[in-house]
């Protein structure tokens, strides 16, 4: 499995947040993207999850399925945590399994491995910044799509539940899935490729983005 991406950029706001990103990530293989706040990291992964339009660019996963986009065959794990308060831990798996398809493990296990086997019936509410985070990581144990798209993923979690996600991520990858984090701490990773935006790139592309804007403007009148 290959994951190319070829030219990639994306528009938020009325201006270019990326332009002419491309890579190749093979399988079994992570991606560390790093970079100065602000310049485009949750964008990229999310034009590639398809929650932000690429306005150029393509996007292909070779060995994975051909007939839907990148973004559904990958999982998503970002700032927000992706969870409905009022329903148990059980509940918010049972409902993520379902949505995704492709169950591989029950939430019971799942939730064995981030550590919160013994909350499973207690409504997520009730959950500390660090197990909200847990649960939401679980999420992706609960169901296989081939590619992970990680924000800042140790966010809010102890040491103990870093070496957790050490863990679960060189599982994935032994299993032949890819790996794309943004993250500005060391994940353990072993040998990632990385590539790093920078803040000279993003000034290119707002002054390109301006000289075009003015053209147009210069066109209409």
């Amino acid at each position: 499995m290959r994951l190319i991406v070829d030219g990639l950029g994306c528009i938020r706001g009325g201006r270019p947040v990326l332009e002419h990103v491309s890579f190749t990530l093979d399988g079994g293989k992570a991606l560390v993207v790093t970079g100065p706040n602000g310049i485009g990291k949750s964008s990229l992964l999310r034009t590639l999850a398809g929650l932000v339009r690429a306005h150029m660019g393509s996007m292909h996963l070779e060995g994975g399925d051909g007939e839907i986009a990148v973004g559904q065959q990958a999982h998503y794990f970002g700032h927000a945590d992706a969870i409905k308060p009022a329903f148990t831990l059980k509940e918010n798996l049972d409902f993520w399994q379902a949505y995704y398809g492709n169950g591989t493990r029950s939430a019971f296990e799942a939730l064995d491995l981030v550590d919160l086997g013994d909350l499973v019936d207690m409504p997520a509410a009730y959950l500390s910044a660090g197990q909200r985070r847990r649960l939401s990581l679980a999420r992706l144990l609960v169901c296989h799509r081939p590619l992970w798209l990680l924000d800042e993923p140790t966010s809010a979690l102890d040491i103990a539940s870093e070496r957790k996600l050490e863990d679960l991520m060189a599982d994935h990858l032994a299993e032949g899935g890819l790996i794309i984090a943004a993250t500005h701490a060391p994940l353990g990773l072993l040998n990632p490729d990385r590539l790093h935006l920078d803040r000279n790139q993003a000034d290119d592309l707002k002054d390109e983005f301006a000289e075009e804007s003015d053209t147009h403007e210069e066109i209409k009148a």
